[in-house]
Formats: C-alpha cells, structure tokens, sequence
C-alpha cells in the first residue's frame, strides 16, 4: 500500500516551504524515521522524516516550492529491501547472491555515510565542492561543518569560466578574471528582503546616535571575568551588560518597547529580546525570553546556547519567533557606525559597534578613551524624540556607571 507523505504545519507564520536537498534517492527503500530530504522555510532548514518504512517515490524535485498540506512524496509500504539477508545455506552462494546481500547493508549507510550536515552542504554548495570528494569525520561517517571547511582550505582558486565560443570579444582584451555564478536565493535570504522593504516603506524610522566610554565597563569585567566563568560556567561578554541595560532603560520607556497592531498599540511587561546572531544561512534572530528576570550568568549561558543553535542551523521556530526589542553587533565584524534597520512588528532596534580609542574631552582635559558609538532606530509612529534619545542616554548611563545597572539605579 502506498501512502502519501506531506509538508506538516510547521507554525502559523509559515505558508510554504523549499524543497532544498533530498537526501534519499527515487527507489530507495527508507526505514520509518529515517530523513527523507531538507526543507527550507522563511526562518530556519528543517528534515522531513518517513512516517512508514517503504520504497521512496519522489514526487516534488528540489528547488520546488510548496504550500503546507501538498504531497512531497510517497512510500510503498507493501514493498521490502531489495534483498533481506538470510540464513546462510550449507553451500557457497552464488556471486550475485553475494552482491544482492551486500545491498542492504549499503543502504542502511547512504545517510550517514558522505553525507554533509546543513552547514557543511552550505559550505559545499558555494565554493562548488562534491560532497564524494570529503571525508566524513563525523558519526558514521557523517561529513560535518569541520570537514567541509577543511575541504574548502584544501581547494585552489577556481579558474575563471572561459568565454562562450559566439561571445562578442572588446578590441581591448580585459586584464583579470571576469567570472560569474547565480546562486537561488534562499526562502530565508527572500524572506528578510521582503521585510526589510516593507520596514523602510512602511514604517517612520529614525536614528538617534550616542557614545559610550566603555572604559570602566571593561575594567569591570577585566576584574572579575576570571571568576565569574570560574563559579558560573561561561564568559562574561559586553552582550549580557547592553541586554540588562537595555533591560532596564525598557522598563522606563514602556514605548520603546511596544508594537503597533491595526489601530491599537500593544505595550509589554516583559522584554523578549531578540540577539541577531550570524548563522551559515545568513542572519537569524533568537529571543532571549524575559530577560529583565535574568541575571548576567542566565543571559550569558542562554545567548550561548541559541548562538550554538544558531551556527548548526538547528533552532526551532518557537526560538525565533516573538521579540520585544532586537540588539545587532556590528562591532564584531568592525563595523564603526550603523543606522540599523527594525526588526517588524517591533518598534525599535539597538546597534552596537566597534570600540575604539578615541580622544573625548573629560573634566576640561583631553583624554583617550576606549569609545563605542551606538545607535537606536526606532519607529517614530510610536516613539517620540524625546523617548528615543533617553531611553539612548539611559543605556548609556547605565553602561558607564555598571554600578547603577547592577542597582538598578
């Protein structure tokens, strides 16, 4: 009997998916829970499971686009492996017994075996490496992250793509390589575009500018980062102070942390807020839940953990969804200054960047300073000037004297 296999509701935002890789081939026989193929969504990659063991029929090829409920395949599970293994009889078996009974034992590996992770076929993908040409350092030989970046190191320089034989040739021969390459985009990489559009034509955003003298933050978690990994169990970052200040600031500028939906506007008690994290897949963003309840230690380890998450395309939709305020780090790539964009349906959004000896002028003297700018884009439907610049000011307030931040004061 043949059953259908569907794409299952994945979350209520989620209307389609992308068919990105089967990992299973047409005529394979699949055993129940086993991993048919990789599917692309506006937020994350997600696997499609067999619900039945049985031989695959593929029906939707990769690339194919669809809606939640449509057929991606069936599975005939009146059909058995090819050749199940059997008692050995009492004379030798013929040669092509041999090779029939080799078989199942192959296709039990075809998974694991030469199969790179999400991450390591991202990484394949781009820089045009054959997943048969890495070996896999993972479980069952699984090609993992590790291996494709290796393999990546290992590759010379693509030659550049020689001219089509009618292809018009310019009286001055250009100096260089002049190659190129399409790329489909990713229904992630689709998805943020639509937004950031729709943000900038539909919201009134400003940015308001201010600088921190991280100096005497930096001095405090000089002094005590030792210790605080030594009786918590993780590094003490610059991200756990800004998500505590922010934190704070939030609870006085209620406004800065509101949402307009239809006519109304929604303001919450609690601060959800969304870390924009670097992922292989381009930039996602978990929510770090209630952390104005959190202390440093709790913000740390939870960051941590999503980042992880993040980095092996394994976060769930619940884990990115949601979100009062969004903080972005540009500094970490060097970034000097930014005017950040606003993550919908949120009103406002904190841009951190690079720190930086700057002079600045302190109690009448010129002084260097290890200085940061920040930035706060916000919707100006919602929130004020004046709300804007101090909930700014308050952050910085807080960041300079780390005292106050820890008192609450």
């Amino acid at each position: 009997m043949a059953i259908e296999v569907k794409i299952p509701a994945l979350g209520e935002s989620i209307s389609e998916v992308v068919i990105a890789k089967w990992l299973k081939k047409d005529g394979d026989y699949v055993k129940m829970d086993e991993v048919l193929c990789e599917m692309e969504t506006d937020k994350a990659t997600m696997e499609l499971n067999a619900e039945q063991a049985g031989l695959l029929k593929i029906i939707a090829p990769e690339g194919a686009t669809l809606a939640i409920g449509d057929i991606v395949c069936s599975l005939d599970t009146s059909a058995v492996p090819s050749a199940a293994p059997a008692a050995a009889p009492a004379a030798a078996p013929a040669p092509e017994t041999v090779q029939a009974a080799a078989t199942p034992a192959a296709s039990t590996q075809n998974y694991a075996t030469g199969h790179p992770s999400p991450a390591a076929a991202k990484i394949l993908a781009e820089k045009g490496i054959e997943a048969s040409a890495v070996s896999g350092s993972g479980k069952d030989g699984r090609i993992t992250k590790e291996d494709a970046l290796q393999a990546q190191l290992a590759v010379p320089k693509a030659a550049a793509t020689p001219a089509a034989p009618n292809a018009p040739v310019s009286e001055v021969s250009a100096k260089g390589e002049r190659s190129q390459r399409r790329e489909r985009m990713s229904q992630l990489r689709k998805t943020v575009a639509r937004r950031l559009v729709a943000v900038k034509n539909e919201t009134a955003m400003l940015t308001t500018f201010n600088e921190v003298n991280m100096g005497p933050l930096m001095e405090l978690r000089g002094r005590y980062k030792e210790k605080f990994k030594d009786k918590y169990g993780v590094n003490l970052g610059f991200m756990s102070f800004f998500t505590r200040a922010v934190c704070l600031a939030l609870q006085e500028f209620p406004g800065v942390n509101a949402m307009i939906d239809g006519d109304e506007v929604v303001y919450n008690d609690f601060c959800d807020i969304s870390i924009a994290v670097s992922a292989p897949r381009g930039l996602v963003v978990p929510v770090v839940r209630n952390a104005e309840s959190m202390g440093l230690h709790e913000i740390e380890a939870e960051i941590g953990r999503l980042a992880k998450k993040a980095r092996e395309n394994s976060l769930t939709l619940d884990e990115m969804t949601g979100g009062t305020f969004t903080i972005t780090n540009g500094g970490v790539f060097g970034s000097m200054m930014s005017t950040p964009i606003i993550n919908a349906p949120q009103s406002a959004i904190l841009g951190m960047h690079n720190i930086v000896e700057r002079p600045i002028a302190l109690n009448g003297e010129v002084v260097i300073r290890p200085i940061m700018y920040i930035a706060l884009s916000y919707d100006h439907r919602i929130v004020d000037g004046k709300e804007s610049v101090s909930f700014l000011v308050r952050v910085k307030e807080f960041l300079e004297d780390p005292a106050r931040m820890l008192l609450g004061i």
